[in-house]
C-alpha cells in the first residue's frame, strides 16, 4: 500500500509538472522521457546507471541477459542512425537500450511474475526509473523557477559571503590557473554525480538478489528525498550564482563582470532582476548535499569506496565554487540540509527516539537560521567577518558533530563478552 501510494503521488506530481511546462510552451518530464525511447538520450550514462540499480533484484544470469540486451539494442539504434545519416548533435548516441530493458522488466513483472517476486521486480524497476525520471523532473522544475521568480537574492548572498572571504572568487581563480585539465576533471565529477551515487548504492544493495528484499535504509532514498525537498527552497530563496550574477555568463543581466577576479563591494543588497532562462538553483547547494550523502554512505564500505566518497565530496565542493555555480554560504546550507534529511530518514527507520528527534529539530533550526541570516543580516555579516565567519563554520560543525554522535547510538550494539563459567576438575 505504501509503495502504491508513493507511485500514485509521484505520477500525479509528474503530470502536474507536465501541465506546468506546457503552459510555457515547453515539453515536460513525461514527454522528454518518452522521447528517449527512440531519440538520442541526454545522458546515456544516467540511463545505464538506472538499469544497474534495477538489476540489483536480478540473478547473475538475468543480469547478463539484461546487459547484453541493452547493448544489443544500442548497437541496433546506432546502425539505424548511421544508415539514415541521423547525426547525434545533443546528448549521447547510447542509452536507449538501457531504457528499453528497464521498461521491458516492468512488463515482465506485471505479466510473468506473481506475489513477492512481482513486488520485488517492480521495486527494482521503480528504483531505476526514479533515478532517470528525477533528472527530467529537475530540469522542468528549474525552468519553472526561472519563470516564477523574476528577481533573485544574489546580492544578499554575495554580501553575506564576505564573512567567508568570498571562497567562490578564490577557488574560481585557482581553477582558472589549473587550465583545461583541472576544469575537465572537476566538470566530469560535477556532471556525473548521480553515477557516483549509483556506485555506492550498488555496494549497499549487493545482497538484494540473494535476500530477496531491500535494506531498510540506503543512499538512493536519501538522494531522492534531497532532490524532492530541496528544489522547493529555490522558490523561497532564488539565487542564480556568481558566474551569472557577477560574471560574463550573466550578460547584461549581471551586476558587473567581476567574477572571479574582483569580489563585489559591500553595499546594501537589493533584489536583482534576472532573465527567465537561468535556473534559480543555488540555495541550498544540492550538489553539495548529494555529495555529502555519498560521503556518509560510503563510510561503511571498503577502503576504495571510502576514498572515492571523500574524493567526490572534495571535488564537488571545488567544482561548485570554482565554476562559479555557488557561493560559499550555499555550501554550508547544503551540508546542513543533507544531514537534516539523512537524520530524518534514519530516525524514521530506527524509530523516533529522543536523540533522533532532537537532532532533526536542531539541524532544521540551524538550516532555517542560516537562510534567515543570509536574507536579513548580510551587511552585518560582511562588516564583521571575524565574528560571523567562525559562527557559520561552528553552526555547520555542530550539526555534523550531533549527527556523528547520534549515528553512533543507532549503530549495532556489540554483544557483551561471555565469560566461561568455572568447570569442576578432578581431584
Amino acid at each position: 500500500m505504501l509503495w502504491g501510494m508513493a507511485g500514485v503521488t509521484g505520477l500525479g506530481f509528474l503530470i502536474a509538472l507536465e501541465i506546468a511546462a506546457r503552459r510555457y510552451g515547453l515539453p515536460g518530464p513525461i514527454t522528454n522521457q518518452a522521447r528517449e525511447v527512440i531519440l538520442a538520450p541526454k545522458s546515456g550514462f544516467l540511463l545505464y546507471a538506472g538499469m544497474a540499480l534495477m538489476m540489483v533484484v536480478l540473478t547473475r544470469r538475468q543480469r547478463f541477459i539484461a546487459a547484453g540486451a541493452a547493448i544489443g539494442i544500442d548497437v541496433a539504434f546506432f546502425l539505424v542512425r548511421w544508415a539514415v545519416d541521423a547525426k547525434v548533435t545533443d546528448g549521447h548516441p547510447f542509452g536507449n537500450g538501457a531504457l528499453w530493458v528497464i521498461l521491458g522488466h516492468a512488463v515482465i513483472a506485471i505479466t510473468r511474475r506473481t506475489g513477492r517476486e512481482r513486488v520485488l521486480l517492480l521495486k527494482g524497476v521503480g528504483l531505476g526509473l526514479l533515478l532517470v525520471t528525477g533528472r527530467k523532473t529537475g530540469d522542468t522544475w528549474l525552468l519553472i523557477t526561472s519563470k516564477i521568480r523574476p528577481t533573485t537574492l544574489d546580492q544578499h548572498v554575495a554580501t553575506a559571503d564576505h564573512a567567508l572571504a568570498n571562497p567562490s572568487w578564490l577557488v574560481g581563480r585557482i581553477v582558472t590557473a589549473t587550465g583545461p585539465i583541472g576544469a575537465h576533471v572537476l566538470g566530469t565529477v560535477y556532471v556525473q554525480l548521480a553515477v557516483a551515487a549509483v556506485i555506492v548504492a550498488l555496494y549497499q544493495l549487493r545482497n538484494v538478489a540473494i535476500e530477496r528484499r531491500f535494506p531498510r535504509h540506503h543512499l538512493v532514498r536519501t538522494f531522492l528525498v534531497i532532490g524532492l525537498v530541496g528544489p522547493a527552497i529555490y522558490m523561497i530563496f532564488p539565487v542564480v550564482g556568481p558566474v551569472f550574477a557577477y560574471g560574463a555568463d550573466g550578460g547584461h543581466w549581471a551586476v558587473a563582470n567581476v567574477w572571479p577576479n574582483t569580489p563585489p563591494p559591500i553595499n546594501a543588497p537589493h533584489h536583482l532582476p534576472f532573465d527567465e532562462i537561468t535556473p534559480r538553483n543555488c540555495m541550498p547547494s544540492l550538489h553539495t548535499a548529494w555529495a555529502t550523502a555519498i560521503f556518509i554512505h560510503s563510510r561503511k564500505g571498503p577502503r576504495i569506496l571510502r576514498f572515492a566518497g571523500t574524493f567526490w565530496l572534495i571535488a564537488t565542493l571545488g567544482a561548485t565554487l570554482g565554476f562559479g555555480y555557488h557561493y560559499g554560504v550555499d555550501l554550508i546550507a547544503g551540508v546542513v540540509f543533507a544531514l537534516t534529511i539523512e537524520a530524518a530518514l534514519r530516525s524514521l527507520d530506527h524509530g523516533w527516539d529522543r536523540s533522533g528527534i532532537q537532532l532533526v529539530i536542531y539541524s532544521a533550526t540551524v538550516f532555517a537560521a542560516l537562510l534567515v541570516s543570509y536574507r536579513y543580516l548580510p551587511v552585518q555579516m560582511a562588516n564583521h567577518p571575524t565574528v560571523f565567519g567562525p559562527l557559520l563554520i561552528l553552526a555547520m560543525a555542530s550539526v555534523v558533530h550531533g549527527y556523528v554522535q547520534t549515528a553512533k547510538l543507532w549503530g549495532p550494539k556489540a554483544a557483551p563478552a561471555r565469560h566461561p563459567e568455572p568447570q569442576p576438575e578432578l581431584a
